[in-house]
């Protein structure tokens, strides 16, 4: 359990991080107090972590041919599918998380956020 809320918190920061730097991204952006913000972007997280759990592995096994192709670096279009999708399911449940461009957004929003859960995930303690 511990593990898990580990990283929720590394989603939600990394999140926060990529709709800091890439301006295609929204998160929390029509929330008027910081503790409606941090709500939501730990929802936000918590949904991304579950799409991940869910929906990534499937999505992995189908695009294989793909990721061996590129060398890997089609895993930053399924990652940027998966933010795609935690925006489409965010919608529904009302959550404020936008993405306005597949391509340069997601894609790039993918690849900061890929970046700061790998140097979190080196810096916070992994107990297994």
């Amino acid at each position: 359990m511990k593990n898990f809320l580990i990283r929720v918190v590394i989603n939600g920061i990394a999140l926060w991080v990529a709709a800091l730097v890439i301006d295609g991204v929204d998160l929390a952006e029509g929330d008027s107090s910081w503790g409606r913000k941090l709500l939501t972007i730990g929802l936000v997280a918590l949904l991304f972590g579950l799409v991940n759990a869910v929906i990534k592995p499937i999505v992995k096994l189908l695009s294989l041919p793909f990721i061996v192709l590129t060398l890997g670096l089609f895993t930053f279009v399924v990652n940027a599918l998966m933010l795609q999708i935690t925006e489409w399911i965010g919608g529904a449940l009302d959550l404020s998380f936008g993405i306005d461009h597949f391509w340069w957004d997601a894609v790039m929003a993918a690849v900061v956020i890929t970046l700061v859960s790998w140097v979190l995930s080196v810096v916070l303690p992994d107990d297994d």
